[in-house]
């Protein structure tokens, strides 16, 4: 085995891809920044506990895990920052009202997942905590819709569901834990026989309910659809309300919305509302969010919660290929008038690279397309031929 192998699904990113993830990232959090979301850094490792805690089984099995040296507890690296992100709103900010937080760094994961198919996602999001209602949510789209805007991409479409509509449904039939599981892994996949099945001794309303949701998805029609045929139930009623009321906030922006009240991601830890944005050319989601009313509680303090984040790796792979900034080339001598210039180029914000004594340059490497060049008693940048 070649020393310098990576592990499979863990990749080196090149000049130019590094250089435009970068600029987008340092964009993205110049974007949460003027929306008044403050900007923090949790570590790589924590204790086990504070990983998984409240975000169910999939978390624990998307974390490498190691043993504290000094401890001998179990720690795992990030796989996930939000749970991360609500840690430090409960715990150590400890605010009374709302809360906006967002993050960008490395995660890591077991296995390969997302659009970039990688073990190790770069994480960007957004956390708003302490408000309850639709408008938090509402908030936090728009801002996911603006974040793709910034990254360059357009036509973006925002999936809606909310876990209260299957949960509701459960918990007024006392569902087993096991029958559960199995429904929420048919309605996944919208495996309608499966699911006939699986509810055929529940009651004539929860089966025909349960049947109907993996039909009830498309555009904004299926809300009203959802009316007439879900159970006419509190929790109901007010999950369909909601989702009405998202999709009304959403409309003076270039988005195109869509339902589909069988997806049910994340269910385990989400409270409410949880959407997904797509976009043309992407095979997945390109980000996605929701309200987590209960993680929170986990810490010691429950707070209401709803957010988004998004894999700027994955994000970035249907653009057109990065291309690195050409830069100007200078030469080796030892000159206070071209030193000057050099420095005046560079604060302008242009790319200038000065040969090195003794050596002979090639101007492809360096990506050199223009040069600075001494004439009419001065230093002028010009083409290279």
């Amino acid at each position: 085995m070649r020393n310098w192998l990576l592990p499979e699904y863990i990749e080196d990113v090149l000049p130019a891809e590094a250089a435009r993830i970068e600029t987008l990232r340092r964009k993205l959090l110049d974007l949460f920044k003027v929306h008044g979301y403050q900007y923090v850094i949790p570590p790589m490792l924590e204790y086990m506990e504070s990983l998984i805690t409240g975000v169910g089984h999939d978390l624990d099995l998307a974390t490498f895990k190691v043993v504290d040296q000094l401890t001998g507890r179990l720690m795992g690296v990030r796989a996930d920052m939000t749970p991360q992100a609500a840690r430090i709103d409960a715990h150590l900010l400890n605010h009374q009202g709302t809360t906006r937080l967002c993050y960008a760094g490395s995660v890591l994961r077991t296995k390969p997942d997302g659009l970039a198919q990688t073990r190790e996602p770069l994480q960007l999001g957004a956390e708003l905590y302490g408000h309850a209602g639709i408008a938090s949510d509402i908030e936090i789209q728009r801002l996911l819709i603006k974040a793709l805007h910034v990254i360059g991409i357009e036509q973006v479409q925002i999936d809606f569901s909310h876990v209260n509509v299957f949960g509701s449904l459960i918990e007024s039939s006392n569902i087993n834990p096991q029958l559960e599981q199995a429904l929420y892994a048919a309605l996944q996949s919208k495996d309608q026989s499966s699911v006939a099945q699986l509810s055929r001794d529940l009651d004539k309303v929860t089966r025909e309910a349960l049947l109907h949701l993996t039909e009830l998805n498309g555009d904004q029609s299926i809300l009203a659809k959802a009316g007439k045929v879900l159970p006419a139930t509190p929790a109901i009623s007010s999950a369909l309300q909601s989702l009405q009321q998202a999709a009304d906030g959403l409309q003076d922006l270039d988005v195109s919305v869509s339902f589909d009240l069988s997806e049910l991601r994340g269910y385990h830890y989400h409270s409410g509302i949880v959407f997904a944005a797509y976009a043309q050319g992407y095979k997945g989601p390109l980000a996605l969010g929701g309200r987590y009313d209960e993680v929170g509680q986990a810490f010691g303090r429950a707070r209401s919660a709803t957010g988004f984040s998004l894999d700027l790796r994955g994000v970035v792979t249907a653009l057109p290929q990065a291309k690195s900034e050409m830069a100007i080339f200078a030469p080796a001598i030892a000159d206070t008038a071209l030193t000057e210039k050099i420095d005046a180029l560079r604060q302008e914000g242009h790319v200038v690279i000065q040969e090195l004594p003794d050596t002979q340059s090639d101007m492809s490497e360096l990506n050199c397309s223009r040069k600075l060049e001494h004439y009419n008693s001065g230093w002028h940048v010009v083409d290279i031929k």
